[in-house]
C-alpha cells in the first residue's frame, strides 16, 4: 500500500510499501490495512503512524488534514504542517520546539502589530487635534 503525505509546499512522505497506517480523527484512533474500502475523513492534530514492509514503524505529526483511502492501496494525507520522525520521543521534542518557535514568532508579530496600531492612533489624534499655532495677543 502507498502512503503519501503532502503539505501545500512539499511532498513530506511518499512510501510505496506500507503494511498499515494508524491515524486519528474526531471520533478517535483508527487503522487502515491493505484492501481498506474507500474512505475520507478530517484528521485531528495528531501523530500518524505507519508500519513499513520491513516492520519498522515511522511517525508524522500533522496539524489537522484530510485523509483519503483510494482503491484499497493508497492512503493520501493533505495537511498544513507535517513533521516526521523515527521515534516518538524525538518527534515530541521536535514538535514542542517548533511550537515554541511558532508561539514566539506570533508573539513578536502581535507586539509589532500593536506598536504600529498605536502609531496610527497617535497620528490620527494629532490630525484631529492640531497643535495651536499661536496665542491671542501675540504674548510669549
Amino acid at each position: 500500500m502507498r502512503l503519501l503525505i503532502t503539505t501545500p509546499t512539499a511532498v513530506v512522505i511518499d512510501e510505496p510499501d506500507v503494511s498499515s497506517v494508524r491515524a486519528e480523527d474526531e471520533t478517535g484512533s483508527f487503522g487502515i490495512l491493505q484492501g481498506h474500502t474507500g474512505f475520507l475523513t478530517v484528521l485531528s492534530v495528531s501523530v500518524v503512524a505507519w508500519r513499513r514492509a520491513d516492520e519498522r514503524e515511522r511517525y508524522c505529526a500533522v496539524r489537522r488534514g484530510i485523509l483519503r483511502v483510494t482503491g484499497g492501496n493508497e492512503v493520501a494525507i493533505a495537511t498544513r504542517e507535517a513533521i516526521t520522525g523515527n521515534d516518538l520521543d524525538h518527534l515530541e521534542q521536535v514538535v514542542v520546539g517548533e511550537l515554541r518557535s511558532t508561539l514566539e514568532t506570533e508573539r513578536m508579530a502581535r507586539t509589532e502589530s500593536l506598536q504600529l496600531q498605536m502609531k496610527v492612533i497617535r497620528q490620527i489624534v494629532r490630525y484631529l487635534r492640531p497643535e495651536p499655532t499661536g496665542t491671542l495677543g501675540g504674548g510669549r
